[in-house]
């Protein structure tokens, strides 16, 4: 239809045809024509291939190593000799230059690129590109253009053409401020800081360790410190966040004052709401204490020790919730990075307050401080510090406030605004928030309870806070990484009802992050003791112990922990907040069942190691049902086949490299002891040979995700 017929090519660069006379036969001799390539390849190229999702792997295309086949560079290829012969003419042809014949592309993967490509400008696109540019609709290639790209020389037909209309101007680049560009940038900024946060917090973690010891002190302040974000989150946190954040932001847009009146509203509400509970809190402080641990009420110095430091603490819960507002309001007026940046204030504030502690008075192994031999000037120096460090960071928010233009002016006329829907709105919040928060409790009590009667230091809650946070980190930068970038999809699929998109985004998020996931965990178990005599060696070589010992129990639960939270994703895409709930409840109750059973089995020296491992067994329960709902969701089918089998094969790779890395681990330790200098090289070894002998076996195993892993960490690398 669109093809050119035999008769244009007539005259050229070694055609015989002339306009207008008959055509002439070809000599005897004549070399027969060499068959067309185009012609040839006309139909190879499939367009549609690029818009069917299960042939695509983002991922995979992402981290696709073009510098291992670079094609050759422009200009290299040997002309082709001699030109393809043309058939005679038919027609009287019209008179064009005939191009030469474009070389072959080399064979390899390039070869499937369209001719012309630079190798300098070629993008592959990824996952993140997927996210900020999906809605950018894209030119698709025509496949049958190459058909007449031989009929045109460099200097364009050599006879007039009909005039055609002049070209629409392109659009000008997108500028540094454009929608995408600003969306990567607010997420690199918001994840650097949540980066550099989380890590400020675990050498705050260690610092409090080191200043205070993991015996009955270290539990009482730990106790105080979490008993403000508990009650802030079960009174105003859930609901502020599920609930006046998206009104603020809907205020934002349909106020003709852009939504200030409404935050001044929120902020004046929440300021007041919160200044009630901190006098209530302050008040009940004794009380507060006796419903976290009994055991650490019944010890005379260790509640007047614990209640001190709650009483220090509790006014954090003012700062917590300002803190929050201010910064929604700059999220809602596109400023992201004070939200995530400011929490790293408080935690140089703590770790300073905790250094001069240090300074003074030497850590708890030079000390041997205990609740009965902690000098008021110290409890003082502490709770001061603490209290400073929320109020630094809420202050800090103020300048970037004033510069998104925002004045804050309290106003009490709440009535008649939206605000009074909040608990309609936030009941499936709430509920999932106390049903969590029951579950702390109860592990918070058994912890406790069982450190003061094992009378060993690392045995109480402090230890199992400690290695929790050490097993957590991964989860908060492996398997939320990869889900931020999926999420827009599933979110995008479950909108359009397409429970298949859903289905292949949910199988793609647990894999990918199940690469990283399945050996960091095996790590954990077999070199849980050297971290924790590494990390916490300040505390006291038994303390360190029994904290690598717990994280040793936590270990192989980070595998059903981050599958769960991947499952829940796929809830949320479909707005269905009660099903979470729900099964919450399921995991919090295993836990605290479990918990308690062995606190009644085990000896008080080993209680908490198996709430470590209960933690684990209840989301692993929690997994099974929360798959099961969501497969029925999706019509039946979770794609669980593939899952359990990426799973399970990289378990049975994990499995001989845990075995080989822990035995080096413990050989190195025996030798050189467990003080620090051991522990490092024990973790170097024993972590070299884990991942080598992991590697190795993943690789004989062709397990495709890992070679998705290698090419991220190449092209990451520029190699």
């Amino acid at each position: 239809m669109n093809a050119p017929y035999d008769g244009d090519r007539g005259q050229g660069a070694g055609g015989a045809g002339s306009s207008g006379g008959p055509p002439v036969p070809p000599a005897p001799d004549q070399v027969p024509p060499t068959p067309d390539p185009y012609l040839q390849s006309a139909y190879a190229y499939d367009p549609y291939r690029a818009q069917d999702l299960s042939v695509q792997d983002p991922v995979a295309e992402a981290l696709y190593d073009r510098a291992a086949h670079p094609p050759p560079p422009p200009g290299t290829y040997q002309q082709p000799q001699p030109l393809y012969q043309q058939p005679a003419a038919q027609y009287p042809p019209d008179p064009r230059i005939w191009a030469q014949t474009p070389p072959p592309e080399p064979d390899g993967p390039s070869r499937h690129l369209p001719y012309g490509d630079d190798p300098a400008t070629t993008q592959f696109v990824g996952v993140d590109d997927l996210v900020s540019q999906a809605s950018h609709d894209r030119e698709q290639p025509d496949a049958f253009a190459h058909l007449f790209r031989d009929q045109e020389g460099p200097a364009g037909p050599s006879v007039p053409a009909e005039p055609e209309p002049a070209p629409t101007p392109a659009p000008a680049p997108p500028k540094s401020g454009s929608r995408a560009s600003g969306l990567l940038k607010s997420s690199a900024v918001m994840a650097a800081g949540t980066l550099v946060s989380r890590l400020t917090g675990f050498v705050r973690s260690l610092v409090i360790t080191a200043a205070l010891g993991a015996a009955l002190l270290g539990d009482s302040f730990t106790i105080a410190y979490t008993l403000p974000t508990m009650i802030y989150i079960l009174t105003v946190g859930g609901g502020l966040n599920s609930v006046f954040v998206p009104q603020l932001v809907r205020s934002m847009k349909d106020d003709e004052d852009g939504g200030e009146a409404y935050a001044n509203r929120l902020l004046t509400l929440v300021m007041v709401a919160l200044g009630v509970i901190v006098a209530i809190a302050v008040f009940a402080a004794p009380w507060l204490i006796h419903m976290m641990s009994p055991t650490i009420a019944r010890d005379t110095a260790a509640n007047s020790v614990a209640v001190t430091f709650a009483r220090y603490c509790l006014p954090t819960i003012f700062f917590m919730g300002v803190h929050v507002v201010m910064g929604q309001i700059l999220n809602a007026r596109g400023r992201f990075g004070a939200m995530m940046w400011t929490p790293v204030l408080n935690n140089i504030v703590m770790i300073f307050t905790f250094g001069m502690f240090i300074w003074v008075y030497g850590t708890s192994a030079e000390s041997q401080m205990g609740v009965q031999t902690i000098p008021p000037e110290g409890v003082r120096l502490l709770g001061i510090g603490t209290l400073l460090g929320l109020v630094v960071q809420a202050l800090a928010m103020v300048p970037y406030l004033r510069e998104a233009g925002f004045r804050f002016r309290p106003r009490f006329d709440w009535k008649g605004h939206g605000l009074g829907k909040t608990v309609k709105l936030a009941k499936w919040t709430v509920l999932f928030v106390l049903a969590n928060q029951a579950g702390v409790i109860v592990v918070t009590q058994l912890a406790t309870s069982a450190g003061k009667l094992s009378g060993k230091d690392g045995t109480g809650f402090l230890a199992y806070s400690n290695a929790q946070l050490i097993w957590g980190m991964p989860q908060a930068i492996i398997t939320v990484s990869v889900m931020a970038a999926l999420l827009p999809r599933i979110s995008r699929a479950a909108h359009d009802d397409d429970p298949g998109a859903v289905r292949d985004d949910i199988s793609q998020g647990l894999r990918n992050s199940a690469v990283a996931i399945v050996p960091v965990a095996f790590m954990f178990l077999a070199l849980g003791l050297p971290m924790c005599t590494l990390l916490y060696a300040s505390a006291g070589t038994e303390a360190a112990r029994s904290m690598g010992f717990i994280l040793m129990a936590f270990g192989l639960g980070l595998i059903p922990y981050s599958v769960q939270y991947v499952v829940l994703r796929g809830f949320y895409a479909y707005e269905d907040t009660r099903t979470p709930f729900y099964n919450t409840v399921i995991v919090a109750a295993v836990n605290a069942a479990a918990s308690a059973v062995c606190y009644v089995i085990l000896p008080a020296q080993w209680a908490v190691v198996g709430m470590a491992a209960s933690y684990g067994l209840a989301y692993a329960v929690g997994v099974g049902i929360a798959w099961r709902r969501l497969r029925n969701r999706l019509g039946g089918d979770l794609d669980g086949a593939h899952v359990v089998r990426t799973y399970a094969r990289l378990c049975l790779a994990a499995i001989p490299a845990a075995a080989l890395g822990g035995g080096v681990g413990f050989a190195v330790l025996m030798g050189l002891g467990e003080s620090a200098f051991g522990s490092l090289v024990a973790l170097i070894c024993g972590g070299a040979v884990l991942l080598g002998v992991f590697f190795v076996a993943a690789k004989r195993m062709r397990i495709e995700e890992i070679n998705g892993m290698v090419g991220m960490v190449r092209g990451r690398l520029g190699r």
